[in-house]
């Protein structure tokens, strides 16, 4: 089953005027979750309500990157929208998206680089108006190496209308595909597990950070053709999830 990132992929790879060659691995990759095939995580795929949506901007080469985790997030959370940024231009769906009344959208973004006024901590206060439903939070994540990201905020003047959601975790990041030479820079399917969880979806939060984790773990024993442990901590965590979804329904 294809989502918004997969279609972007799909509509990037045809404007491509050359093949993309990742990195590092594999060119045979499974199409549902870019891993070789003989690493495969697609049967893992999880399910998972959530009221919340998530918004993904995505720098150009983004959705061609196998080690992209936004994949993860449009994976678990079937509200899950995606676009790819240009400074010139702007996709006129995402404009009518983030106009929609069922939503309210949160630039996620780290407040130090934004003014007081702007930033929040937490979710706007969930008030219906007007006889309408309550609206549901949107989380707008810049999906982008650190410096691409900080120049997609500074010029999408579309986004400046819609208050800054900044996140203080407790926790430093465990993403082991990318380097990074800060802890508090996260991958944007940990930004995505802190969002459900502030939005008080503590159970879609965790199901996104273990299935992060086992994707972590197929992709480098992919990449580095070693055998898979299904029986692992990380395996063994999202199975427990989901029976708890299961036990919950």
């Amino acid at each position: 089953m294809t989502h918004a990132v997969s279609r972007l992929r799909t509509a990037r790879l045809a404007r491509a005027v050359k093949p993309f060659r990742a990195r590092g691995g594999p060119s045979e990759r499974c199409p549902g979750c870019r891993v070789m095939h003989s690493h495969c995580l697609c049967a893992l795929r999880p399910d998972v309500p959530t009221r919340a949506g998530m918004c993904l901007l995505m720098a150009d080469i983004e959705p061609l990157k196998p080690s992209n985790t936004g994949w993860l997030i449009a994976d678990v959370v079937a509200d899950t929208f995606a676009f790819g940024w240009a400074r010139t231009s702007v996709d006129p769906a995402l404009l009518v998206l983030l106009a929609d009344p069922q939503w309210q959208p949160y630039v996620v973004f780290p407040g130090e680089f934004v003014s007081p006024e702007r930033m929040v901590t937490a979710l706007l206060p969930d008030v219906a108006a007007h006889g309408q439903p309550a609206k549901r939070p949107l989380f707008v994540l810049l999906d982008a190496t650190w410096s691409e990201a900080g120049k997609m905020f500074r010029k999408s003047p579309y986004l400046n209308q819609f208050p800054v959601l900044s996140l203080h975790p407790e926790q430093i990041s465990n993403y082991r595909l990318r380097r990074s030479s800060r802890t508090d820079h996260f991958c944007t399917s940990e930004v995505g597990a802190l969002c459900l969880a502030l939005a008080g979806e503590p159970h879609a939060a965790e199901v996104l950070d273990a299935y992060l984790e086992v994707f972590t773990h197929h992709y480098l024993q992919a990449k580095n053709q070693q055998p898979l442990d299904r029986e692992d901590a990380a395996h063994l965590r999202l199975r427990d999830l989901g029976l708890v979804k299961q036990a919950a329904g």
